[in-house]
């Protein structure tokens, strides 16, 4: 029987993740490199990665950049793969809510910047990420979804919509590259306190969401990177396709 503490190592693997600067993402990314990653962070602020280097603890490679944009995607990877010399795991992080707005409100850019960062970047993230590791035979991607893939809310339309199309997404890939050995789960959190978050869980809003928690509160970003390295890990080797929530209970309800 294979050793569990052992199977949750990632000694000796490459892990990129973006939307690394703050929040969910740089506590993944410093998770990651506690289990012995060597890691790639990419965000759109390089002030931001340049502090998580002493934060994470190990070996981080810097990569600012937008995931929007499908030719900084591919020069990154590329720039991951011909620095690290491969790609093992790649958690797709990166991810706007820029407006808590009512729907009939939302203007068509709004919309389209939402899903042109949330899911089209998640899927251009997948599609280099998983070239490299379908040509290596080996390799997890994890894609940061939502409970609000799953559940409905108030004046998120457009962000749910990304994140549904996340978990769709999730497994199309899973089904097409299994037998490549490549593998595609989803990681969706419930409420955690972010600079994303903050603005909603201080307004009138933040009572709600609690008591909508059966934990009875928020988590804290550093509570998602265990369910985080137990995806990107062999400890997980038979997951493929499927969502693992972090929501506190919050979709049990």
């Amino acid at each position: 029987m294979a050793d569990v503490n052992s199977a949750l190592r990632l000694d000796g693997k490459v892990a990129w993740v973006t939307g690394a600067g703050k929040g969910l993402g740089r506590a993944i990314a410093v998770a990651l490199s506690q289990a012995g990653a060597t890691v790639a962070a990419t965000a759109r602020t390089a002030r931001d990665l340049e502090s998580l280097r002493a934060e994470a603890g190990g070996d981080v490679l810097v990569v600012p950049g937008s995931v929007a944009d499908a030719d900084t995607v591919r020069e990154t990877v590329g720039r991951i793969t011909g620095e690290l010399g491969r790609l093992d795991v790649a958690v797709n992080c990166a991810g706007i809510s820029p407006h808590f707005t009512r729907s009939e409100y939302v203007t068509d850019e709004d919309w389209r910047r939402v899903l042109d960062v949330n899911l089209q970047g998640t899927f251009f993230c997948c599609r280099e990420a998983g070239k490299a590791m379908l040509a290596q035979g080996a390799g997890s991607i994890v894609n940061v979804s939502s409970v609000h893939a799953v559940t409905g809310f108030e004046r998120i339309a457009a962000y749910a919509a990304s994140k549904g199309g996340t978990e769709a997404l999730t497994r199309a890939l899973a089904v097409e590259w299994a037998d490549r050995g490549v593998r595609v789960n989803s990681l969706a959190p419930g409420y955690f306190r972010t600079d994303l978050s903050s603005g909603l869980l201080d307004s009138k809003w933040g009572e709600r969401i609690v008591g909508g928690t059966p934990v009875g509160r928020v988590g804290d970003p550093e509570e998602l990177g265990g369910a985080a390295v137990f995806l990107a890990s062999d400890a997980a080797r038979y997951v493929t396709g499927t969502t693992v929530t972090v929501d506190g209970g919050w979709t049990a309800w």
